[in-house]
């Protein structure tokens, strides 16, 4: 049994920043997985799966509260309002009802803003799929959680098999007993929110300040022991933090340099050994083998518009669900942000140096302080932070992301999954590139900006001849 997750009654400074930076809308962080299924599955059962489910993740019920002056982070509070029939809604499917026709269904809710009112997400149930199959819509903001944890916040929908399963009872902390139903603050005034919040600031600070006055006595003694190494260290992660937010001007790519808010969804699966077989060849991994695939098809894409690339810059986030973060909800991840080889047309070449560069990426010292550095763009007033974000993540060319899945095959309430896509968040870039491991199978999501890449489909080719081509080296 997975360890229970830990839910805070505020948001991180990581998790806030998502939420603020929305002021942008071209800077919003929506994540969507869609889900086909081989028929429909039992409405009965599906409702009671719902139902336990927003009764096991608090998150799922629970809305947005900011206290008036944006003193601290803002507070997760249970909507008094909830109904779950504004959350899950059933539509038929339409066109020819195809897996094309599914994706049309979810780009215009891809494109949607939530409601800020309610809690962030939405499930819809797609009827009528060809040959008597079904899909499912799942939308959620990522200030509630990654696309890890999303994994985890959906497993109480998933089964391992089509018969229903005995109902289990959650468990607390511990695994001994039954889990208590989380009780969040009745709904405070303007005066209750401000108090509570500079009471919260005025703890975290204190906080704070015995782990730097902990920090500042562990580098004293470095410092006594071997001055040389001490000053070194603090150099090496002020200038991994400088890396981490430094502000970049315009794209890489000569092409791609449009931004809107109109997105284009495409998706397709290759067997997950051909990308494992690919990354063993330079010692690397399936993300190393995904990305080099990615960027395979950059290049073709480019060279199709006559334009000549060597470098794009990647957003990739580095996963930090670790130790004591193994448990906590919300986001555990940090966005890193740097220049991937385009131009190597080699694919075993391009692996090498993509494997180097990303290892480089995971052994930033300033990593683990993601929080701290979010906190710090926080603090600025929400416009100007949202600019300074901004800038860090508009020039950005892509996104990659890859989520690993069960690895055998899962129902929901009496039907079988066969394909759960991922869509990623455009977060300012011109493309986001998800994979999602299942049953064997990788199932990647393409989402495009229609003002970066006014042809899709011929995006769509040149990356799949990429990943194609990679597949093939292995």
């Amino acid at each position: 049994m997975p360890p229970p997750t830990f839910y805070d009654d505020r948001m991180s400074d990581a998790d806030a920043l998502t939420w603020t930076i929305e002021r942008d809308p071209l800077l919003r962080s929506t994540i969507v997985g869609a889900w086909v299924l081989d028929r429909p599955p039992d409405p009965d059962r599906l409702q009671a799966k719902l139902e336990a489910t927003i009764e096991a993740v608090p998150r799922l019920r629970q809305k947005v509260v900011q206290d008036p002056l944006g003193v601290a982070p803002p507070r997760w509070q249970d909507d008094e309002d909830f109904g779950l029939d504004y959350h899950v809604r059933r539509i038929g499917a339409p066109g020819k009802a195809t897996r094309r026709d599914l994706l049309d269904v979810a780009e215009p809710i891809a494109m949607q803003a939530f409601d800020r009112d309610r809690p962030l997400w939405e499930f819809i149930l797609v009827e009528g799929l060809a040959d008597g199959g079904a899909g499912a819509i799942l939308k959620l903001h990522h200030a509630i959680s990654d696309g890890v944890g999303l994994v985890r916040m959906t497993e109480g929908l998933v089964e391992r098999s089509p018969e229903p399963e005995p109902a289990r009872a959650p468990r607390d902390a511990d695994g001994e007993g039954p889990l208590e139903p989380e009780v969040s603050p009745a709904p405070w005034g303007p005066i209750d929110e401000t108090v509570d919040a500079i009471r919260y600031q005025a703890s975290r600070r204190l906080g704070q300040g015995r782990s730097a006055a902990g920090a500042l006595l562990q580098g004293l003694g470095r410092l006594a022991r071997g001055p040389l190494d001490a000053v070194q260290d603090a150099a090496e992660l002020a200038g991994s933090a400088a890396r981490l937010l430094a502000p970049v001007s315009e794209p890489m790519s000569p092409i791609m340099l449009g931004r809107s808010t109109h997105l284009r969804l495409h998706t397709f699966s290759r067997p997950l050994d051909g990308l494992k077989a690919a990354g063993r060849t330079v010692g690397g991994t399936v993300n190393v083998a995904f990305v080099a695939g990615v960027t395979g098809g950059m290049r073709r894409y480019h060279e199709a518009h006559g334009a000549s690339v060597e470098e794009l810059r990647m957003t990739m986030p580095i996963n930090m669900r670790h130790g004591e973060n193994a448990r906590k909800a919300g986001n555990q991840f940090v966005p890193a942000r740097f220049p991937v080889p385009v131009g190597i047309a080699d694919p075993r070449e391009r692996m090498r140096e993509i494997h180097a560069r990303v290892a480089k990426e995971r052994s930033e010292p300033s990593l683990p302080a993601l929080d701290v550095l979010a906190g710090a763009i926080n603090r600025l007033p929400s416009a100007a932070s949202t600019v300074a974000f901004g800038s860090m993540m508009k020039a950005v060319d892509f996104v990659t992301s890859n989520v690993p899945g069960p690895p055998f095959p899962v129902y929901m309430s009496g039907a079988r999954i066969l394909e759960m896509i991922p869509f990623g968040p455009l977060s300012g870039s011109a493309a986001n590139v998800t994979l999602f491991s299942y049953d064997g199978v990788v199932q990647i999501g393409i989402t495009s900006d229609r003002s970066a890449i006014p042809d899709p489909e011929r995006f769509w080719e040149c990356i799949e001849a990429g990943v194609d081509e990679v597949i093939a080296a292995g």
